[in-house]
């Protein structure tokens, strides 16, 4: 299996598009390094190549963890296979 995006840690919410970009509609495969498990998510928005795909529903104010790190939170809502971004993450530090 190709992947169109993988995943550092089980406990990450988000996963990293590794193909151009996947697109609304689309069943995404994905792959979990640290346990070289494959994983399916209905992707909802357009992500593109290299930017953060919403592995389950998180919630505003929830902590976004991307290998296995915290990242962030949610500054919005994001349904399961949504866009993670700068419209809807922010740091923790401002």
């Amino acid at each position: 299996m190709q992947p169109h995006f993988i995943v550092h840690d089980a406990s990450d919410t988000v996963g990293v598009v590794v193909v151009d970009a996947v697109d609304p509609g689309q069943n995404a495969q994905g792959w979990v390094m640290e346990t070289d498990a494959t994983i399916a998510i209905a992707v909802c928005d357009r992500v593109p190549l290299g930017h953060k795909l919403a592995l389950t529903d998180i919630k505003t104010g929830d902590t976004l963890l991307k290998y296995g790190n915290d990242i962030g939170k949610a500054v919005a809502d994001v349904p399961k296979g949504g866009y993670v971004h700068v419209h809807n993450a922010k740091t923790k530090r401002w």
